[in-house]
């Protein structure tokens, strides 16, 4: 009950937590809305305020046709982005009548970066002259006067180029950005396939000497153990060398898989994950009965019945890698290893783990209290695995066998990838229990 008000607790907490980020990203959020909403809004009423300001000094402020028409184009600034083509040829009679330049040049310079194509910039081009050279009204213009018409004329073709060339740059540049950004895609691409491509050739590489060295040392075993089988006429080593042939049979087995998914590449991993059957609960019982050890065990759930096979493969290998530790460090204990479903209920009230710490009653006694509570496991939403081992026996001779401490560490890692959990522990009369509980859907 502890361990469960604790953890509702830190439940809560991290929930307190995850709201109060939350909140914040929210204000966050809320502050730099207006702030986003200005730079939208900058670029667009930027130029437009700009063209006012050009009417008003070219023009003044008396509302007669040249100010009407200033004040036309630029208000049609406003669609500038959308419509470039008509927002530019809307501006003109702007230019030819009010005499404004920013409007008209904005007009073209948003054309040049939306709709960049030669003959229409070529046609906008002679447009912008023609309204900036010939007066209004046309009648005043005076072809003899050759030195201010050539002034003129270079001054509109200049007013008409600038845009121009500063759209297109800024074109230009956009284009080279998003190239840019393409080809650093391209290069994280070929990063990863590389790495894909270093860690595929050591997989083979570490698939050959897996095949080399452990199939060849498990195949003389093997071998060594046949004929010790067929030539031996005690019963108990008989029955012995039977169980090692088996064992060596089974790891051979298993390397040959894990050297098939070692050699596997891409959707050929999946292919190699069925060449060869995984273990799941069914094969408990013979995995307990090889292990030569004194154990009781419990199974309270059938397998395959309402969870997937990973999580039953997961369970079979937290039960092997126990009961090898055990033999390595615990000779001669007693073991216990049961396997039930766990629903929410159990999960927090702990009525599991309170049933399987009692020692005073038998296994059988400690399911027949619980005949309700079997029925109701159909509904199960874990899996529960637990072995407890008790001391070792000081009479037992310690086994000198390699260990490489990564077996806890190993089994804790995969129930994480599978959204459980694992618990290893000693208790308090000189054993060890490990605990590990999956989630396994409802039947």
């Amino acid at each position: 009950m502890v361990r469960a008000r604790g953890g509702r607790s830190r439940l809560r907490a991290r929930a307190g937590r995850a709201v109060a980020r939350g909140e914040a990203k929210g204000r966050a959020l809320g502050r730099g809305a207006p702030v986003r909403r200005l730079r939208a809004l900058v670029p667009v009423v930027v130029p437009v305020l700009l063209a006012i300001a050009d009417a008003m000094l070219v023009n003044g402020f008396e509302l007669d046709l040249e100010v009407g028409v200033s004040m036309l184009a630029a208000a049609a600034l406003l669609l500038r982005r959308r419509f470039p083509l008509l927002v530019f040829l809307f501006t003109l009679p702007g230019l030819y009548i009010g005499y404004i330049w920013f409007a008209p040049m904005i007009g073209l310079y948003t054309l040049a970066v939306r709709r960049p194509g030669r003959a229409r910039l070529g046609i906008c081009a002679v447009l912008l002259i023609a309204a900036h050279f010939f007066p209004y009204p046309i009648t005043d213009f005076e072809l003899t006067v050759y030195r201010e018409n050539t002034l003129v004329l270079i001054d509109a073709c200049v007013t008409s180029a600038a845009p121009i060339a500063l759209g297109l740059l800024v074109r230009t540049r956009q284009e080279l950005a998003s190239r840019v950004e393409d080809l650093t895609r391209s290069l994280r691409r070929e990063d990863r396939l590389l790495a894909d491509r270093v860690k595929t050739t050591e997989r083979a590489r570490l698939a050959r000497e897996m095949h080399d060295v452990v199939a060849h040392q498990v195949s003389l075993i093997s071998l060594q153990a046949g004929a010790v089988q067929v030539s031996t006429e005690d019963p108990e080593a008989r029955a012995g060398a039977r169980t090692i042939r088996e064992l060596s049979v089974r790891t051979l087995e298993e390397l040959r898989h894990m050297v098939g998914v070692l050699r596997a590449d891409g959707g050929e991993a999946a292919e190699a994950h069925r060449l060869a059957p995984q273990p799941d609960l069914t094969e408990l019982p013979r995995l307990i009965e090889m292990s030569a050890l004194d154990v009781t065990y419990e199974g309270g759930v059938a397998a395959g019945a309402s969870g997937t096979k990973t999580v039953e493969r997961a369970a079979f290998r937290t039960v092997q890698e126990a009961l090898t530790n055990i033999r390595k460090h615990a000779p001669g204990a007693r073991v216990r290893v049961r396997v039930d479903p766990v629903d929410a209920v159990d999960a927090v009230r702990g009525e599991g783990s309170g049933r399987v710490e009692g020692s005073g009653g038998t296994a059988g006694s400690g399911r027949a209290g619980g005949s309700g509570r079997a029925e109701e496991s159909r509904a199960a939403h874990g899996l529960r695995v637990e072995i407890r081992n008790g001391p070792p026996d000081a009479a037992a001779t310690v086994p000198a066998l390699p260990g490489g401490g990564h077996g806890l560490v190993g089994l804790r890692e995969r129930a994480q990838s599978l959204g459980g959990t694992l618990e290893a522990r000693h208790t308090s009369d000189g054993g060890f229990v490990v605990r590990a509980e999956f989630p396994y859907g409802a039947g």
